[in-house]
């Protein structure tokens, strides 16, 4: 992140140093077409009428005025433009064995760029691009696993930053499906392969644990991103790492938000939260997001449920505003069950939000939407995909495997349900 820095503050030290240079010029012009018309006035004085000569020394008085008012120009304050940084997040990446397997080439290495092939531009295209990665990346070394108790390859992490993606959440339900070793496997493919992307979630150390807030700028616009989760499915955290998973404790949660608000001037918060296939958002959900809100944060970007939830503008009682997606869905998946739900599970959103800065150093949500996705489940190497809905075809929706498992799937159901959850934001 200090390379970033570095090269933000050599990107403001050049527009700077191109509008000093611009302004110089202008000024210089400025001078010359001053001189030219003074020599030229100058002469026709000494060559014309008195009554010419009164015209002539009227517009030397109009040039000078006219230079006076370039430089007035030049001292005019410049008119402030607000910073904004754009934020995308997706949801759930699930790898599911079906999708392990998608990404094993004929030479037995593996490659993952087919899963965001669809939508790396518009991950491109953003400031902040947040992935939530389900499952631990362990690495092949220790074992491949499926559902329940996942384990991915770390292929999959440098697709995702192939992809764009420089935020990858880590405080999932899974992320100690296969113990210590998987996770510091993970941690470590991280800082040695890509240590320029912020991994939320996880922690190698206690002081790493209690200074967990990223922090991203922009243009003088700071934004922190803090990822928690409910529970690990019962995986106890390793005995001399209790500090390893960020979980929702109230306790900690409320002074994280505490120097949050003191080090950024917007604060997201990404919960790894809800009830699994729902469409609803749950008691526990609204609770949570009602904490958030007393406490300073503004944009709440939730995972975990597997199905798409709503999107929510919540207000405080002293006017404060929180956008709240309550679930993003899967983003991939591949899942193994059968019968009416399981279409609803190749649904995904794709969270896009502007956030500026005003004049006074009030940060705000500018534009906010979704984009729905779809899973495209079919099996064999480098098949299965995502594509936005806007995207998708009657031809690609009959041909998606999810209809031998949920005959209900259909472009008219895709669509069907992304107006019924997202209303008008679809």
């Amino acid at each position: 992140m200090e390379e970033q820095e570095r090269l933000e503050r050599q990107r403001r030290m050049q527009r700077k140093r191109r509008k000093q240079k611009r302004l110089r010029q202008r000024r210089i012009r400025v001078i010359l077409s001053l001189l030219v018309l003074v020599l030229l006035i100058v002469f026709v004085w000494f060559s014309c009428s008195q009554k010419e000569k009164e015209k002539a020394q009227e517009t030397l008085q109009n040039v000078v005025s006219d230079v006076e008012d370039e430089s007035a120009k030049d001292k005019e304050p410049e008119v402030y433009t607000e910073p904004e940084v754009d934020i995308l997040m997706v949801g759930d990446i699930l790898l599911h064995e079906n999708v392990q397997e998608s990404g094993k080439l004929a030479d037995g290495t593996y490659n993952y760029d087919h899963l965001f092939a669809n939508i790396k531009e518009d991950v491109q295209a953003a400031d902040i691009a947040i992935a939530n990665q389900e499952v631990i990346l362990g690495g092949k070394e220790i074992g491949l696993y499926g559902y329940p108790n996942f384990n991915g390859p770390y292929e999959v992490g440098d697709a995702l930053v192939k992809a764009g993606f420089n935020v990858i959440l880590h405080a999932t339900n899974h992320t100690l499906d296969r113990g210590k070793t998987a996770l510091v496997n993970c941690m470590n493919f991280w800082k040695t392969s890509h240590s320029d992307v912020a991994v939320l979630g996880i922690f190698e150390t206690q002081e790493a644990y209690d200074n967990n807030i990223y922090v991203y700028e922009k243009d003088g616009l700071k934004i922190a991103i803090l990822n928690y989760t409910y529970g690990t499915n019962g995986m106890p955290t390793p005995s001399d790492m209790p500090f390893a998973v960020a979980m929702l404790e109230e306790e900690k949660v409320i002074s994280d938000l505490e120097k949050a608000n003191e080090m950024a001037d917007f604060v997201v918060v990404c919960p790894h939260w809800g009830t699994e296939y729902r469409h609803e958002q749950s008691d526990e959900q609204e609770y949570w997001a009602n904490l958030f809100l007393e406490h300073g944060v503004d944009l709440v970007i939730g995972t975990h449920p597997h199905y798409i939830q709503p999107v929510e503008m919540l207000r405080g009682e002293n006017g404060e505003q929180m956008l709240v997606y309550y679930s993003l869905g899967n983003f991939i998946n591949s899942t193994s069950d059968s019968g009416r739900g399981t279409a609803d599970r190749m649904i995904g959103g794709m969270a896009k939000i502007t956030v500026a800065k005003t004049e006074n150093g009030k940060a705000y949500i500018k534009d906010y939407g979704v984009e729905p996705l779809v899973t495209q489940l079919l099996y064999g190497t480098q098949e299965i995909t995502t594509y936005k809905l806007a995207d998708y075809t009657e031809e690609l929706a009959a041909q998606n495997q999810i209809l031998k498992k949920d005959s209900v799937f259909s472009l008219e159901f895709c669509k069907e349900l992304s107006a019924e959850v997202f209303g008008e934001l679809y």
